[in-house]
């Protein structure tokens, strides 16, 4: 944190600020906001093609909406919504100037009351919920801030969307602003929890491992303590063949982040078992990167700790890179 406290020690101001905070819980983010579209049948059957969801009450003429999808019909696109309250913006704003000025989402949560279906007009109120006091946390020292949305159809509530980030001021680690090998700045770690770290180990010997319920056999990934299909809490893993198709991806050009180098492309693969993974596109110009492009698994390795897998186009194979 700024303005002189020493680490690990609450500084003085640190009663008043939060006070301050506090007073922003119950103001509004966003008041009688109408969503951009009403309800509709392609907006949910590209959500259910995206998420590989099936689901026999998703299609036909008495179809509903994913629950899931509750936060897509408050979303404003690019241009945002028109006429925002401006407390959330000044607590950000707030926080911005104590030193926590990064941020990262950590959760949400989610409430549904009755299906949306196509033809519903959806509009929403949002609300700061809660402003948290100072946190330690892996990644810094900062406060979480939960806002809460309600959804309604006509006057009746339909489903709540609670959404919590930290706004942090990144901590110093041994070893912070280092370069790599290359002059660059080192990359960030991937996060291994309890639940992934069957992946990431895997991933260091250079396999790829998917997860497999042993109680109905559906592959899953990113990698969950349980089957999405059955429900089933037990699981072993396949190795992936490497084999893959590029069925969506993004070229990122900003924001500009030290230890990489825009433009580049990440992909949403397709692999020959079925499920989908997200990953760098190498190989091949980002210009020339289109969906169908058949690639192939291979591991790069950054730094002394980190190995990603990415996929490269075939017939291309990079100098630091060991192809499946």
């Amino acid at each position: 944190m700024s303005h002189g406290a020493a680490e690990g020690q609450e500084p003085s101001w640190e009663g008043e600020f939060a006070a301050r905070l506090k007073t922003y819980e119950g103001r509004s983010a966003a008041v009688a906001r109408r969503g951009r579209d009403p309800v509709n049948a392609p907006m949910i059957r590209h959500w259910c093609e995206a998420m590989g969801d099936t689901g026999p009450a998703y299609t036909g003429p008495d179809a509903v909406a994913p629950p899931t999808m509750l936060q897509v019909w408050t979303m404003g696109g690019l241009t945002g919504h028109p006429g925002r309250a401006p407390a959330y913006d000044d607590l950000l704003g707030l926080l911005d100037g104590a030193g926590c000025t990064s941020v990262v989402a950590t959760d949400c949560e989610q409430e549904y009351l009755r299906p949306l279906r196509p033809g519903d007009e959806i509009t929403f109120d949002a609300v700061i919920e809660s402003v948290s006091g100072r946190k330690t946390t892996k990644l810094g020292t900062g406060y979480f801030v939960t806002t809460r949305t309600d959804v309604r159809v006509g006057p009746d509530l339909v489903g709540t969307h609670r959404f919590r980030i930290l706004k942090y001021a990144p901590a110093r680690r041994p070893g912070s602003g280092t370069a790599a090998p290359d002059g660059r700045p080192e990359r960030p770690l991937p996060v291994v929890n309890r639940d992934n770290a069957g992946f990431w180990e895997g991933v260091r010997e250079h396999r790829l491992l998917i997860q497999r319920c042993t109680a109905c056999g559906t592959l899953r990934h990113p990698w969950l303590p349980g089957c999405h299909a059955c429900g089933g809490p037990d699981w072993d893993t396949v190795e992936a063949s490497g084999e893959g198709t590029l069925y969506s991806y993004v070229v990122m050009h900003h924001p500009p982040f030290p230890a990489f180098d825009p433009p580049y492309a990440v992909g949403l693969v397709e692999l020959a078992e079925g499920v989908r993974m997200i990953g760098n596109v190498v190989g091949v110009p980002y210009d020339r990167v289109r969906i169908g492009l058949p690639v192939r698994l291979a591991f790069r390795t950054f730094g002394e700790e980190s190995v990603l897998p990415v996929w490269r186009a075939e017939g291309e194979r990079g100098p630091r890179e060991a192809a499946v």
